[in-house]
């Protein structure tokens, strides 16, 4: 038999919880929204070593955003599973691109 304590913690919990994925889709979305401005300035840049910085740089970026993510990942629910998927997929993306750049360069 539950007390109306022990509601009131489940609540709050639920609460909580409900709070903590609205904040990740929200930093997803934010998130997807910088991805699509760094492509976009990606393909209007014509030197090498200038992709070649901001590429780092937005790795380091998506880094740092995929770290918080697994400090909050307390849940463990299958959205943030989702989403450090994607986080990965990401940086695979970006690693590409770099791989490419030192190609380029050493023709």
């Amino acid at each position: 038999m539950t007390t109306r304590r022990g509601d009131d913690t489940m609540e709050r919990e639920l609460e909580n919880l409900t709070e903590n994925i609205n904040d990740i889709k929200t930093l997803i979305n934010k998130f997807n929204e910088k991805l699509d401005n760094i492509e976009k300035r990606l393909t209007r840049l014509e030197k090498v070593d200038s992709i070649e910085h901001r590429v780092a740089v937005n790795q380091i970026d998506l880094s740092d955003i995929k770290e918080s993510l697994q400090r909050i990942e307390e849940t463990k629910s299958s959205e943030i599973q989702n989403i450090n998927r994607r986080l990965d997929s990401h940086l695979v993306k970006i690693a590409k691109a770099e791989e490419e750049i030192i190609m380029i360069k050493s023709k």
